[in-house]
């Protein structure tokens, strides 16, 4: 007894001196530091020689130190240190694995055996070097490619059991610090490793991590939630084992804990325990989950704001009830707030989170009316396709509400749905179901609060709301919205602007009412003849017999048939049954007509049909206009429609004024407006509604020819100048009964000709 007594006497007259080799120590590792990131940093070829020789020395010294030797220990403290420090640099890793540090560090997870020279009751670097060993390894495990090797050498056991260190000791930085080493390594090897999450649960991990979360020291706290955060990931059976360890209370309970590296890391287990796991997450709720979580909506830490987000949107996939009750308990102000922050992954979760709230009818109003729709129209600009989509999907739960269709249009969400450049398919699937539903709603209470916004709004708001009715209305409210309420006005109002943008945006509209509207077919421009019509045949055509008139075409003779002509057209009758020299001459002079356009206009005259071709199509309109043949002028009509372009539609509008040609006309108007942008953009085109009297020098285009006379047109006074006719055609089209039934303006790419041919 006496001489356990003076050992134990001289052991505590040492603890000052162990303790300053300890500091010593310490400072010779913190000295080694700056050697150490030099050289893991360097690149060159004598450096890489060197680090693999300090690697090596290493190794040598952990597996020549298994011992309570005080200098073994010292020394082996010292190496798992410089091994981790090297190990911080993942370029770097390879070589140590490659040097045989994993079995040498796993060796060191564990105690020395103790042997009767080294029975000591204060034991020199008591957990220190377990904890230098695990943190070495964690940062091994960090390349996924070396995990399975250190757990194949063992390293599992030995860190369970290093979680278990501070049952019958009295608790310490030590003990605390080499717990924590051991947490850290185990999330580090399970990281995407399910094999290994399954591993640690069968070595007993979890019961001692979940312990763990009730632990004195915060850092142990979080280092275990952080382990079983990673196991929970994708891993149903570690699921229902940290449920069965009852982690759920003390984990809600750190849901409010006032530090931020607690509430983020249990808020993480829980968000991964109920993913995918419907059961889990009744019992989540059912231990109180909700509020807390919800109260980490206003935290200051942007992590955990983001966790509860994405928490909460798994929540509200639940039922409507919990829908509701999140937003009853005030999810929604702190969401929205968080849609405009800088932290892109917090604008994306919040999205999340808003869109699964969305799709219950009670919510989908509160969210607007609590701002909610500006923030979420704006992130359809995202480059992000996640964000994006997150967005369209909460719009898309708006938009089944009423209440909400006028919000949506008065901040101009239909032109941001319709002009938005969205990433994924499903993004752009999703906005065409909003622009549906909204469409859909359009009608009573909803249409009758747009037409009063549209007359006592400001003019902004009314002009969005008439460029969201003409593409979203009903063609039977048309007349309602565009004639009785001025729609067509506002309309043409931003066709005349100076803007850019906002004459390519009336142009669309016009453009999308007039399909809708689809009222001009080209039958309608084309009043019957007050004679009814008789075709002699085609043997008839240029056919001496009977012939009792004579034209005379570029000094050829033409012969024809009174009785046919005078059944043709108005001009025909005039000449022969009225006061003029024709009446009775046998050989009639056409100056100004080229014989094969002649030819082809008595064609058509004696047969009711003619093919036409582009290069006489035009001759053919002008003298189907001299001689009023109308069912003529409709099938030039139709064939230079079909040669309307880029670069031809202002000579075809100019041609359609020449000669009335009112169907042709149309179809100019309608590819105007259609490729609006496209000509705004081309040069010569000014598309400025301001006074032509106030261009210096107003461009002017040569177009071609008509009969031999040079046409010109100005392109300044293209646009202007259709203003009128574009406003006569809505308003004739959309004040014509029934007008939604008739067929659409005809135009090069929809157009079918007309059918003139008559029986006798």
């Amino acid at each position: 007894m006496e001489i356990r007594r003076q050992d134990l006497q001289q052991q505590h007259h040492h603890l000052p001196e162990r303790k300053g080799q300890k500091r010593k120590l310490e400072e010779e590792i913190d000295e080694e530091r700056e050697r150490i990131i030099s050289l893991s940093s360097s690149s060159s070829d004598e450096a890489r020689q060197v680090l693999l020789c300090e690697v090596g020395a290493q190794v040598g010294i952990l597996n020549s130190t298994f011992s309570w030797s005080e200098a073994d220990r010292a020394a082996a403290k010292r190496a798992t240190h410089i091994l981790a420090e090297l190990a911080k640099n993942e370029e770097v890793v390879n070589k140590i694995v490659e040097g045989g540090a994993v079995p040498a560090l796993v060796k060191h997870l564990k105690s020395p055996p103790c042997t009767s020279e080294t029975d000591q009751t204060v034991k020199p670097f008591e957990h220190e070097v377990e904890k230098g060993s695990a943190f070495a390894l964690g940062l091994l495990a960090v390349k996924p490619e070396h995990q399975q090797l250190i757990v194949d050498t063992g390293a599992l056991s030995h860190l369970v059991a290093l979680l278990k260190r501070h049952k019958g000791v009295c608790s310490s930085r030590a003990v605390n610090g080499v717990i924590r080493r051991a947490a850290d390594a185990i999330t580090n090897l399970a990281h995407e490793n399910s094999n290994i999450k399954t591993r640690v649960r069968m070595e007993g991990g979890i019961p001692p991590l979940v312990e763990l979360l009730e632990f004195t020291d915060t850092k142990v706290q979080r280092a275990a939630a952080g382990a079983l955060r990673t196991l929970a990931f994708k891993n149903d059976e570690n699921k229902n084992q940290i449920v069965e360890c009852n982690a759920l209370p003390t984990l809600i309970l750190m849901l409010r804990s006032e530090d931020a590296a607690i509430h983020y890391e249990a808020v993480g287990v829980i968000g991964n325990l109920v993913h995918s796991s419907p059961n889990i997450k009744k019992e989540v709720l059912l231990a109180g989950a909700l509020q807390p979580v919800i109260g980490l909506l206003s935290s200051r830490c942007s992590e955990s704001q983001r966790e509860a987000a994405l928490l909460l949107g798994q929540f509200a996939a639940t039922d409507s009830e919990c829908k509701v009750h999140i937003v009853q308990r005030g999810a929604v102000p702190p969401l929205i707030e968080m849609l405009q922050s800088p932290d892109v992954q917090l604008r994306e979760m919040s999205a999340f989170a808003l869109g699964r709230l969305a799709q219950d009818t009670h919510n989908q109003a509160g969210i607007a009316h609590n701002g909610g729709l500006m923030p979420l129209l704006k992130l359809l600009d995202s480059k992000n396709g996640s964000l994006q989509h997150n967005a369209a999907f909460a719009l898309y739960g708006l938009a089944d509400n009423e209440d909400n269709v006028s919000d949506f249009i008065k901040v101009g969400g239909v032109q941001k749905l319709q002009d938005g450049e969205f990433i994924i398919q499903a993004t752009k699937d999703c906005v065409a179901k909003t622009l549906k539903r909204l469409e859909e709603k359009i009608h009573g209470r909803v249409l009758n609060h747009l037409l009063y916004l549209m007359r006592v709004a400001d003019k902004a708001v009314q002009r969005r709301v008439a460029l969201a009715l003409a593409h979203l209305c009903f063609p039977e409210d048309q007349r309602k919205i565009f004639v009785d309420n001025n729609g067509l006005e506002l309309l043409l109002g931003l066709l005349g602007s100076t803007s850019v943008r906002q004459q390519l945006d009336g142009s669309v509209a016009l453009y999308k009412l007039a399909n809708k509207a689809a009222t001009l077919s080209p039958v309608d421009a084309a009043p019957p003849s007050p004679t009814p019509q008789v075709y002699l045949g085609e043997q008839y055509v240029n056919n001496p017999t009977l012939s009792d008139v004579t034209f005379l075409v570029e000094g050829k003779r033409f012969y024809a048939h009174r009785i046919c002509l005078l059944a043709s057209s108005d001009a025909f009758r005039a000449m022969f049954d009225g006061g003029y020299r024709e009446k009775d001459a046998r050989d009639i002079e056409i100056p100004n007509i080229r014989w094969e356009v002649f030819e082809m206009m008595m064609r058509f005259i004696y047969t009711g049909s003619v093919d036409i071709t582009l290069d006489i199509a035009q001759d053919l309109l002008s003298a189907a206009d001299q001689y009023l043949l109308e069912g003529l002028k409709r099938l030039c009509e139709y064939t230079i429609a079909q040669d309307i372009s880029l670069e031809t539609v202002s000579s075809m509008y100019e041609l359609s004024e020449a000669f009335h040609a009112l169907s042709l006309r149309h179809a100019c108007i309608l590819f105007i407006l259609q490729q609006f942008d496209k000509l705004s953009g081309r040069p010569g085109y000014v598309l400025s509604f301001q006074s032509s009297c106030a261009l210096a020098s107003p461009k002017v285009l040569f177009i071609g020819y008509n009969s031999k006379k040079p046409i010109f047109f100005r392109v300044s006074h293209l646009i202007p100048r259709i203003i009128p006719e574009i406003r006569n055609y809505f308003t004739k089209a959309l004040t014509k009964p029934n007008s939604h039934n008739l067929r659409p303006m005809y135009r090069r790419w929809q157009i079918s000709p007309p059918n003139l041919k008559h029986e006798l």
